[in-house]
């Protein structure tokens, strides 16, 4: 699948990139939404498959639904609202939306952790 998710800002990028392969690109309105920022975004995602992860506040409501007119066709991700956006949402939280979204194969899994220290 060749996707690429749109979110609101660079830390809500910066985490994401932390359980997301690059071969995904995550793009940024920066919270504006004008016409130019609109067509970059256009431009950026071409042919692929939108996913919008914004921020379930009023700011990331209008966003996402901005977002929704122009890529009519996007899944849409969301966040619990306990949690700080996406930028405070907790990886293992992160990890299953991306898995419901069928993005496991891009997804970095963090390594479990050591239940024992190793023998020498």
């Amino acid at each position: 699948m060749d996707a690429a998710i749109i979110v609101e800002g660079k830390n809500d990028r910066s985490r994401l990139s932390r359980v997301l392969s690059a071969e995904i690109p995550i793009l940024c309105t920066f919270g504006t939404l004008n016409t130019e920022r609109i067509e970059s975004l256009r431009k950026a995602v071409g042919d692929r498959q939108v996913f919008l992860f914004t921020d379930p506040d009023a700011s990331g409501k209008r966003i996402r639904g901005v977002l929704r007119d122009v890529f009519p066709d996007a899944e849409h991700l969301y966040t619990r609202r306990g949690y700080n956006g996406v930028e405070g949402t907790p990886e293992e939280y992160l990890i299953q939306q991306l898995e419901k979204a069928g993005l496991e194969s891009y997804i970095i899994y963090p390594d479990p952790p050591l239940t024992a220290w190793p023998k020498e």
